[in-house]
């Protein structure tokens, strides 16, 4: 077996806890080993999420950006056509990021919620992908991952509830979820 050193594709999906949390994971390993870091998220806007100061210590090599509102309406209705906007927008500098070349790792997170609520199209994902630069990561996040990025991405992480404290009552904890 031969040595092949690249940029990976790697995806974090499936119904339960843990895929944001195990790309901060990987992120702050890279950050670890003098890496440069972006992490777009696509929905989260409107909480205060933890990771949001941990990352401020690291400067210039860890970077995270909220780029929705917050919770997006799906199911019969359309999603708004704000969250639309701001879906593209958030697509528009993750796909210059990955290309520019100038992150190491770039994490799409809530990416997969995106193209499953119809929000984002898979093909224009999958064919930035296949084009970027060779030494660039990139991690996408959230249930439901398109078939055509599972295809593309070179390790695919499926997240299964086995059980969860909500269903016991316990409401979201600081710290742990958020």
């Amino acid at each position: 077996m031969t040595d092949v050193r690249r940029g990976l594709i790697i995806v974090n999906t499936g119904p339960g806890k843990g895929k944001t949390t195990a790309a901060m994971g990987t992120a702050l390993r890279a950050v670890g080993q003098g890496m440069r870091v972006l992490m777009l998220q696509f929905l989260k806007g409107s909480w205060h999420y933890g990771e949001l100061d941990a990352v401020k210590a690291f400067g210039e090599k860890f970077v995270m950006k909220q780029m929705g509102r917050g919770f997006v309406k799906v199911g019969a209705e359309k999603p708004d056509p704000e969250d639309v906007k701001m879906v593209d927008e958030a697509w528009t500098e993750g796909e210059q990021a990955i290309q520019s070349g100038e992150w190491d790792l770039v994490v799409l997170d809530e990416i997969n919620y995106a193209i499953s609520y119809g929000m984002l199209d898979p093909a224009k994902v999958v064919e930035s992908l296949k084009k970027k630069p060779e030494m660039v990561h990139v991690i996408l996040t959230g249930r439901n991952a398109h078939p055509t990025i599972v295809e593309v991405a070179d390790t695919v992480t499926e997240m299964r509830q086995v059980k969860h404290a909500y269903e016991k009552g316990v409401m979201a904890q600081r710290g742990i979820e958020y």
